[in-house]
């Protein structure tokens, strides 16, 4: 009696013009990926970001009014987002290292 595999990976075939591929190589070598695992990782990416993007925020009437209330408040200074955002750019100070 034979028996059923349940199959866990599925075959996917595209047809790429040669620079899509070259610049694709390049890329999954800079982050030692292969082809495969580079372009899988890239596409289940842009689809879990495709799926978030269209997926409803659900929140009780009690909840939505707390969560408008708190978007009506004034906004607190966070310090070191202030520090940050007062300091000079190292290339604004002329402080830059040169590497040569």
């Amino acid at each position: 009696m034979p028996r059923t595999v349940k199959r866990k990976e599925y075959p996917l075939s595209m047809r790429l013009p040669e620079a899509d591929i070259a610049i694709i190589d390049r890329a999954a070598a800079l982050r030692g990926r292969s082809r495969t695992d580079f372009v899988r990782d890239a596409a289940v990416r842009a689809a879990e970001d495709a799926l978030m993007e269209t997926a409803p925020i659900r929140m009780s009437p009690a909840g939505f009014k707390a969560f408008t209330a708190a978007l009506s408040e004034p906004g607190t200074a966070v310090p070191e987002m202030v520090e940050l955002f007062e300091r000079a750019a190292p290339w604004e100070t002329g402080r830059s290292k040169k590497r040569g």
